[in-house]
């Protein structure tokens, strides 16, 4: 019986100082700091210096909480990016940054007020602006910390900060060039606003509910026009967002849409022409108007005018809820809205421009061509309504 060979004197094998086993929870932290103690990076930046620029602007994050996964893969692209570029003989530097301004940062600052049972507006405002700064720097060097710990090789010494008061410095010289070269103009547009935190908003700092609302028809009584005839009747709009109501400014029509001026009792009613009937039907069904639900159709005599939505120009309306006075007591003007369709609803706008971008468009320019009047003969559609 032949003795049973031992074949591992057969296999020849070269001979390494390689473990078994990677360990890298232990090895990787010694690698960055060799890297650190080397000063590897600013090695590679010494020998670069003169080539080819190739510049990778780093989004910020917040400062406001320790790196997710998503910081962990835009950061570590970025590094690959920038260490792809250096291989190519670049001179491609990873500047990183943090944006430490914001409601995030407020935020947590409040919440910290919240548990020690603390009034943020009792604080002063210096005094609370130093705490933002002081939780954001923390915030800073924690996840500085937690991505040199990924890898990623950064002028970690020097990264740009937005509430550094040479970057905000450079943020208004900047600002600058915009005045001078006469780019920079005072307008209007929506502002997000948290009456909570008493502070504007980023529209990315906005979520949305889905909610299902009520869909309702609302008077607006015509109290000027052009037209005899629309004085004291209704404009009726049709709308999906009632909560938008309270801050109407104006009334939408097509200007290539027919219009009518029904008498349904126990009003008298302008609508589009060919949304008629769906309009009456509603309203029967609800017992705004004396119609039968099954037959809320209208007879020809009943029309009490009938043309084209261009003819409705400097018709003005009331506000449903003008009682209140104030803003509601402002006239509402019917504008022509090239956005103003017959698929549903009454062929009439409400134009709430706190909320939509179509009738944030039509108001402001309505306005300022109202204020254009009013230099010129010294009376705008405001003042005429009054």
């Amino acid at each position: 019986m032949t003795e049973k060979r031992d074949y591992r004197d057969t296999v020849f094998l070269p001979k390494t100082e390689f473990p078994m086993k990677a360990g890298l929870p232990q090895k990787e932290p010694g690698i960055q700091a060799r890297w650190e103690a080397e000063k590897l990076y600013e090695q590679l930046r010494d020998a670069r210096r003169g080539r080819p620029k190739f510049m990778y602007h780093d989004g910020p994050p917040y400062a406001n909480g320790d790196m997710h996964i998503g910081h962990a893969l835009n950061h570590t692209i970025k590094d690959m990016v920038c260490r792809t570029q250096n291989l190519l003989g670049k001179d491609a530097p990873y500047v990183p940054g943090w944006d430490c301004h914001g409601l995030p940062i407020e935020w947590k600052v409040e919440e910290q007020y919240r548990k020690a049972k603390k009034n943020k507006d009792e604080v002063p405002l210096l005094e609370f602006r130093a705490e933002c700064r002081a939780y954001a720097q923390h915030w800073v060097d924690v996840q500085r910390g937690q991505l040199k710990r990924l890898g990623v090789m950064a002028d970690w010494d020097n990264p740009y900060l937005t509430m550094q008061p040479e970057s905000e410095a450079t943020i208004v010289a900047e600002l600058l060039k915009f005045a001078e070269s006469g780019q920079l103009y005072r307008g209007a547009k929506p502002v997000m606003w948290s009456p909570v935190e008493k502070t504007a908003l980023a529209e990315a700092e906005v979520e949305y509910e889905d909610i299902t609302s009520t869909q309702i028809d609302v008077a607006f009584e015509i109290v000027e026009s052009p037209i005899p005839e629309l004085v004291g009747a209704h404009a009726v709009i049709w709308t999906t967002t009632p909560w938008t109501i309270p801050v109407n400014q104006a009334v939408a029509y097509g200007p290539e849409v027919e219009y009518l001026l029904v008498e349904a009792s126990p009003i008298r009613i302008l609508i589009a022409k060919s949304l008629a009937d769906a309009a009456f039907r509603r309203l029967a069904n609800a017992g705004v108007l004396t119609l039968d639900p099954a037959d809320p159709s209208f007879r020809t005599d009943d029309i009490v005018w009938e043309g084209k939505g261009s003819d409705l120009a400097g018709t003005i309306a009331r506000h449903p809820m003008h009682h209140l006075g104030g803003f509601f007591a402002e006239p509402r003007p019917l504008l022509p809205g090239d956005f103003v369709t017959t698929d549903s609803g009454t062929g009439l706008v409400h134009m709430a421009p706190d909320h939509g971008e179509d009738d944030f468009e039509l108001c402001k320019s309505s306005r300022s061509k109202a204020m254009a009047s009013t230099v010129k003969t010294g009376v705008g559609w405001a003042d005429k309504a009054r």
